[in-house]
């Protein structure tokens, strides 16, 4: 049995302290939440950009797990591919764009179709077929309108310059399509000219030089 003396000497000191646990958390929190604690702390665009890193570096780890002889092989696979695309540039040539719209057959100073064909036949002779094949058409299309079987009009197009002569020379028709769509393809559609485009634009307007017009079709244009 304990003493009653001894339980009466115990002092106030004797008896330990004990801090309710959510106020020391709370204390805690406080104290960690102090921005000293967080000065160098990643900012959240770094945070994110470690994070896409990590899923990368992930992705590149699965891939090289499995695909046989690991890193060296994926290695490998991404210089295979790479040299296959390389060889197929080079064996297609320029990525050909669709034309999705033709643009006006005239875009610079006003020219006859004298000054066109010239220019043309000196682009011909320096072997630039794709400004040849231009000016042979807007030639073209000048001399139509020169001799009035095309009524003058801004901003014509390849294709509607060769629906309407088509009209006054059906002969000549499929050719004048054909003549519009080489344009359009050479200046609009990223192909490259050729001599043989050339040819045939230059003998179709020699040969329109000397057409005489199908008055039975020709319509009729009011003059302003």
């Amino acid at each position: 049995m304990v003493a009653l003396g001894s339980l009466i000497a115990r002092s106030d000191d004797d008896i330990p302290v004990r801090t309710p646990r959510l106020p020391a958390r709370e204390a805690a929190e406080r104290e960690l939440s102090d921005p000293r604690y967080h000065q160098h702390d990643p900012n959240p665009i770094q945070r994110a950009l470690d994070w896409l890193w990590d899923r990368v570096d992930d992705l590149f780890g699965a891939a090289a797990g499995a695909t046989p002889g690991g890193w060296i092989g994926l290695l490998a696979i991404a210089a295979f591919v790479l040299l296959l695309v390389v060889a197929l540039r080079l064996r297609l040539g320029a990525v050909r764009r669709t034309p999705t719209t033709s643009g006006a057959l005239f875009s610079d100073t006003p020219r006859t179709a004298a000054e066109h064909r010239a220019a043309a036949e000196r682009h011909a002779a320096a072997g630039h077929w794709s400004q040849a094949v231009q000016d042979r058409m807007r030639a073209l299309v000048l001399s139509l309108e020169e001799r009035t079987l095309l009524t003058p009009a801004a901003g014509r197009t390849a294709d509607e310059a060769a629906a309407e002569a088509g009209l006054t020379l059906p002969r000549y028709a499929d050719q004048l399509r054909t003549a519009a769509r080489t344009f359009d393809d050479v200046t609009y559609g990223g192909r490259t000219g050729t001599e043989q485009a050339y040819a045939f634009l230059a003998t179709l307007d020699t040969e329109l030089q000397r057409a005489k017009p199908d008055l039975a079709t020709t319509p009729t244009r009011s003059r302003g």
